[in-house]
């Protein structure tokens, strides 16, 4: 008994100890509250190191430092917090110019534009923005040809240069034949490749078509900037790129792409001239996320605006991950609940994907209109489904590249009929109570009538998306159809036929939303931005559940989720990136 009591109390003592040093160890972890940064006098705002998204966040980061662990908040700016805090370092006395590092941000092709707009409004407060790369891309170039002086490093090689923008396409039916997996694909619109790449080896003509006009209409849009912002021709730009002439950094310079080619020590002398500094070490700077933390709160009893972040794919259910219709459908009927919120931006970067989710969502948003003014923006993407939500608002704006229409429907019915019998070695026999009770069970082909009863399906929701887009924007039916056939468009096609009212940023959006609230001064606007980030130490729970096989397989569920079961989606078939 005597040795019982002592394990027993050993057992006991253990796990008080444990529990001790689990408290120790996350509250090593939780950030101290900390003041907020200040903004020195005279100080250069650099842009340098960002990752941009459509929301801030603290993403959690445990950083040794000797013999302890402490916290380290890494953090990602919202474009609409970026641009906010570039308009304000434009009438801060206390910021004199803009260092701009392009290569080492972070963010999508809408982003990028939004970026550059805001500081190309900042040039005309009359401070400069100088811009430095050590590695040239498209994507950099372009943010960097805003500035008023673009220097680039001697020591930058050819790896990476201004090459144009460009797609690629991937088709894997030679590899699902290999497997023996048969995709039986039901569409509506020549246009929908989104499930050509399981039933074909190459691109369609009709998918080349859109996607070389989409690349042709996105670059003529960077291109327009770049040859405006360089007091060049777009036609000596573009001879420039396809003739390969733009390989070595005096290449940009005899181009007059660049101003100059400067080492370190050059350049820290021309920012210390700028700066009015005698010594390199003696120029104050603050990074955009720490200027953005000095941001001035929100005015108390201000007039209220909500901003409703839809990004990622659309899904069924309550989840955390992408536009989840059930969550987003809560989501807009408490913003529609709150009396105090008079205005409603809705920003949408979404390929689309779940017609039932969609359906949720464009239900709340058409009932949060009837109360409160809604006005659209678009990011990246505006696609499939997440056209299908947000067409309908008082006014669409989207950015000249945001990939958008893609008005289509397809459905996936996989059979691994092949795959069983050639591959497992398995065979399969089904019992049913009717003649089609197993025409979903994914082991067997469709026949004509089932193939026939999907496409009706098809057909249906195809025929809704018509009437969606129809009222929402005023157009005939035919003329929406004509466009429509899940045919993709790039923002500034999109304008041109009627898809959006204007081409323009997140800030035009929220701009338009505020004059229809009736208070143009944006500083007299609660801007609050819905869903809720998760807060670092809900992050860093969350990462404690996640492993590395975790991470690996949700890239690949990515693929193999969109074959594993019978689905009707209205999705765009590809992403695009500006590198």
């Amino acid at each position: 008994m005597k040795q019982f009591i002592k394990t027993t109390l050993a057992v006991v003592l253990g796990i008080i100890i444990c529990s001790m040093l689990s408290v120790m160890f996350f509250a090593a972890l939780i950030p101290s509250q900390s003041a907020k940064p200040v903004v020195p006098k005279g100080a250069v705002l650099t842009l340098s190191g960002l990752t941009i998204d459509e929301q801030s966040r603290s993403l959690p980061g445990i950083l040794e430092i000797g013999n302890t662990i402490s916290f380290k908040e890494n953090t990602v700016i919202g474009i609409w917090d970026a641009i906010q805090s570039i308009n304000r370092a434009a009438q801060d006395p206390n910021i004199k110019f803009i260092y701009l590092k392009p290569e080492t941000i972070t963010c999508g092709t809408a982003h990028l534009q939004e970026l550059r707009t805001a500081l190309s409004n900042f040039r005309e407060s009359g401070k400069p923005v100088i811009a430095y790369m050590d590695a040239a891309t498209t994507g950099s170039y372009y943010l960097a040809s805003v500035a008023d002086k673009v220097y680039m490093s001697p020591y930058t090689g050819a790896t990476y240069m201004l090459t144009g923008i460009s797609g690629t396409l991937f088709f894997i039916k030679d590899l699902l034949d290999r497997m023996g997996v048969d995709i039986q694909l039901i569409r509506h619109g020549k246009y929908k490749a989104a499930g050509e790449m399981f039933i074909r080896n190459n691109a369609s003509p009709e998918n080349i078509e859109q996607n070389k006009e989409m690349i042709t209409s996105i670059w003529k849009s960077m291109s327009a900037q770049i040859a405006a912002s360089r007091s060049i021709s777009e036609a000596d730009l573009n001879d420039a790129i396809d003739n390969l002439k733009l390989a070595l950094p005096q290449d940009f310079v005899d181009h007059k792409l660049c101003d100059g080619l400067v080492g370190r020590i050059e350049l820290e002398e021309k920012l210390c001239d700028l700066a009015m500094a005698d010594k390199f070490k003696d120029i104050k700077s603050i990074g955009l996320a720490d200027y953005n933390a000095a941001a001035v709160p929100a005015l108390k009893g201000a007039k209220k605006m909500a901003i409703i972040y839809t990004q990622g794919d659309i899904v069924d259910g309550n989840g955390k991950e992408g536009v989840a219709g059930d969550r987003f459908a809560k989501i807009i009927a408490k913003v529609r609940a709150d009396s105090s919120i008079t205005a409603v931006v809705l920003r949408v970067n979404s390929p689309g994907g779940s017609v039932m989710a969609s359906e949720k969502i464009k239900a709340e948003l058409d009932a949060l209109a009837a109360s409160k003014h809604l006005v659209a923006s678009y990011g990246d993407y505006a696609a499939s489904g997440g056209y299908w939500i947000s067409n309908n608002a008082e006014r669409v704006f989207s950015n000249p590249a945001t990939i958008t229409g893609s008005i289509g429907v397809f459905g996936i019915v996989p059979d691994f009929a092949g795959t069983l019998k050639n591959v497992a070695h398995v065979t399969v026999t089904s019992v049913n109570s009717h003649q089609h009770s197993d025409m979903y069970s994914l082991v067997r082909p469709l026949d004509k009538q089932e193939y026939a009863y999907i496409q009706k399906g098809i057909e249906d929701v195809y025929e809704r998306f018509l009437d969606n887009v129809s009222q929402g924007r005023s157009m005939a039916r035919e003329d929406v159809d004509e466009i429509g056939q899940g045919r993709v468009w790039t923002g500034a096609n999109a304008y041109e036929i009627g898809l959006v009212d204007e081409l323009g940023t997140i800030e035009d959006a929220i701009k338009y939303a505020a004059s229809l609230g009736g208070e143009e001064d944006l500083s007299k606007w609660n801007i609050v931005s819905y869903p809720k980030s998760a807060s670092p130490m809900e992050e860093i729970m969350e990462s404690f559940g996640k492993t590395t096989k975790d991470e690996f397989s949700v890239k690949f569920r990515s693929l193999a989720g969109k074959i594993e079961k019978p689905r009707i989606l209205a999705r765009l078939p590809y992403e695009v990136v500006i590198r």
